[in-house]
């Protein structure tokens, strides 16, 4: 039953990709408190969720005696900070091509592009191994990465317009599905699921905060506070 629920949720993700433009809304300026209040809700389920799913998987690896590099304690933080680090660099990537010789102008697309496909790659493969044990934390999975979809396709669609809407949402879409049927023939060991789980959170992080904080973004507090509240509540009531 899960596996076929995940199915249905990985179609989720897929019709959200593909049709996030035509939510009117959210293309208003000043932004949209939509995505703001989306953004605090990604929030809410890294701290809440995410994060004492990687102390539980911290755990798991010192029960298994796993240890490189002398982490020890360490392993799924330095991994979640890694992860947030090697996006945030490829992001500076993107960013630096945007401003050089018009010859350079596509690689910025191709650098977001890359990224988020294996960031969806990820999700995708997640919601199927990622050991959910009832429907009710698959709805929880579900529910957050949605909002996050429709925040990172906005923001991508405002840097990539014509590139995103021809081609670039059809591959993220399938990045998805091409996660969730990996995981489907394909199953790692929990060193690997734990190390997974931490890269998500520490690029969602980055991925929330790039959103919300930048002054341009007008973003709203309280919308992103609403959107904390709400759903560490339906978290602390479905958990």
């Amino acid at each position: 039953m899960l596996t076929l629920l995940s199915f249905f949720f990985a179609l989720g993700f897929v019709i959200i990709h593909l049709y996030s433009e035509k939510v009117s809304f959210l293309h208003k300026i000043p932004r949209s408190k939509v995505l703001s209040a989306a953004g605090g809700v990604s929030i809410a389920y890294v701290f809440m969720h995410l994060m004492p799913e990687m102390h539980m998987f911290q755990e798991m690896l010192l029960e298994q005696e796993f240890a490189i590099f002398g982490l020890d304690h360490y392993h799924v933080y330095f991994a979640g900070m890694t992860g947030l680090a090697v996006f945030y660099g490829l992001e500076r990537m993107a960013k630096i091509y945007t401003t050089g010789p018009e010859s350079e102008k596509y690689w910025p697309f191709l650098i977001h592009i890359s990224t988020f496909f294996a960031y969806n790659f990820l999700i995708g493969y997640l919601l199927l191994d990622g050991h959910y044990n009832t429907p009710e934390d698959l709805f929880l999975y579900f529910a957050a990465l949605s909002v996050h979809f429709i925040s990172n396709d906005h923001a991508l669609r405002l840097h990539h317009e014509k590139e995103y809407d021809s081609f670039g949402r059809y591959l993220l879409a399938g990045a998805i599905l091409l996660g969730w049927g990996t995981a489907f023939f394909i199953e790692i060991s929990e060193i690997w699921l734990a190390l997974l789980f931490s890269i998500l959170a520490g690029t969602m992080v980055l991925n929330i905060l790039k959103e919300e904080l930048p002054a341009e973004r007008e973003s709203s507090f309280w919308a992103f506070a609403s959107g904390v509240i709400l759903y560490t509540v339906l978290l602390l009531f479905l958990l």
